[in-house]
């Protein structure tokens, strides 16, 4: 997982320091105590003095900006009067968390009055916050005692999804051929990809790809060959067959690497014999996603994308397909042609040879394995009417299945959904869900939930009523 990296932004207002200057030293400690919090929590915080008025406001959300930081979190150590503020928040690319705290838990009766001092920040963040939705700027806020309550792992929460947003909106995704004829589901054009999302898109044919996927030394093709029969279990193939298929597999390598790609996807149709790839990369498309890059299949620029940023945060994250229906046992069947992340295979794959009849390339070598069990979230980002998106959101349990196992010639899973399979598949395709997916190991459906709404999409998650 990438580190994740907020700027705390402490909020004040000068009149008390004129007035009562000694209580800065307990302000400041407990901006210093929310920011330890914070780190605990796996969170890199950028710090900065407080802040009371509008160049100071300034000064802060530039440093953040040059930090290269995920997101914004808000502190109020006090009232703090929006206009000092405000513009600057609503200016910044940054996306905004509000965390919405006071020191001290009780405020009854029986409080001694001077803890009004350290404890009304909550009246700023009102007033800031209306200014914020008056000039139209996205924001997060949760709110909740930061020691007697999970506020602060919501806020952590947020994060995580702004940081999945901030990579998808800084996607480069290379796609090796066009999306496959016909599939309509998942294809949006590239120009609105760029508008709508931010992805960017490169495109390779691979007719005329010499000068694009370079040579590769046979000492390395051997390296990685080697590398392959140690932590696979070998089955049949044919050794000059591994070879080439281990040139296709670096060659994209170096292409990711090169054009700094945060995803692929290819159209294996369009790899053919008189291609500058021997055969379809599969193996590399697995390893890629274990390395932290996205992949989809067929064309499908959109679902890469969405990988690689999941990926950023849930490296257990794979592409994958609903294939078939296991009605009795209420499970769905996963599976694609040769690709899924080997991160989150159930022991050792099996490296063999697969007949690939499609075209007249040659065959390739791929990892088949099975998902590992697990809880975990089935995803799809579903294109629209009017250039809207769904983000459809499933929890689900991922099963191994017991018995026999006569599929170790494909890439293999099963998940069972929280509500009946047939319920499931019913609302998933009422919601327009594509048939190209995401597994998301790990209880992420709130951090899900919360990058749905950064990106300003219809976030559904399919779930019990």
């Amino acid at each position: 997982m990438d580190k994740l990296k907020i700027g705390l932004l402490p909020l004040y207002v000068k009149l008390y320091d004129d007035i009562w200057p000694e209580a800065r030293e307990r302000v400041d400690a407990f901006y210093h105590t929310i920011a330890g919090e914070l780190e605990k929590r796996g969170l890199e915080v950028e710090q900065a003095k407080a802040c009371r008025i509008s160049p100071e406001f300034a000064e802060a959300v530039r440093a953040f900006e040059q930090a290269d930081v995920d997101a914004i979190v808000t502190l109020h150590l006090a009232y703090s009067p929006s206009l000092e503020s405000a513009d600057v928040l609503a200016a910044t690319k940054l996306p905004l968390i509000v965390l919405d705290t006071t020191p001290t838990y009780d405020f009854g009766p029986s409080q001694h009055p001077d803890e009004i001092l350290y404890n009304h920040g909550i009246h700023g963040v009102q007033d800031m916050c209306n200014l914020l939705v008056r000039n139209g700027k996205n924001f997060r806020i949760e709110a909740g005692h930061w020691s007697e309550s999970d506020v602060l792992d919501r806020v952590a929460d947020n994060a995580k999804a702004a940081k999945i947003a901030k990579k998808l909106r800084n996607a480069k995704v290379g796609s090796i051929g066009k999306s496959f004829d016909g599939m309509g589901d998942f294809r949006v054009p590239a120009d609105e990809l760029r508008s709508a999302i931010g992805i960017d898109a490169i495109f390779v044919d691979p007719l005329d790809s010499d000068n694009v996927f370079g040579p590769v030394s046979e000492e390395r093709v051997d390296r990685e060959m080697e590398s392959n029969a140690m932590r696979f279990h070998a089955g049949k193939f044919d050794r000059e067959t591994h070879r080439q298929s281990t040139k296709a597999d670096l060659a994209v390598r170096d292409w990711i690497e090169r054009n700094e790609l945060t995803a692929f996807t290819a159209n294996f149709l369009e790899v053919t014999r008189a291609s500058a790839l021997p055969c379809m990369p599969f193996l590399e498309a697995s390893k890629a996603m274990e390395r932290g890059i996205g992949y989809a299949g067929e064309g499908d620029l959109l679902t890469a994308a969405l990988v690689g940023a999941l990926l950023s945060v849930y490296p257990d994250t794979s592409f994958a397909e609903m294939f078939c229906p296991d009605w009795k046992n209420n499970l769905i069947f996963l599976s694609h042609m040769g690709e899924m992340n080997l991160r989150v295979a159930a022991g050792k794959p099996d490296l063999m040879e697969k007949d690939f009849p499609f075209t007249d390339a040659g065959n390739p070598v791929v990892a088949y394995g099975k998902f590992r069990g697990g809880q975990a979230v089935y995803v799809n980002l579903a294109p629209g009417r009017n250039k809207s998106y769904s983000l459809l959101l499933s929890p689900v349990e991922m099963v191994e299945g017991d018995g026999e196992d006569r599929m170790r010639d494909t890439i293999r899973g099963w998940f069972r959904p929280v509500i009946p399979v047939a319920d499931f598949l019913t609302a998933y395709s009422e919601l327009g869900g594509t048939h190209h997916g995401i597994v998301v190991y790990g209880d992420a459906i709130r951090v899900l939930e919360r990058f749905g709404a950064i990106m300003g999409w219809n976030t559904v998650t399919i779930k019990e009523t």
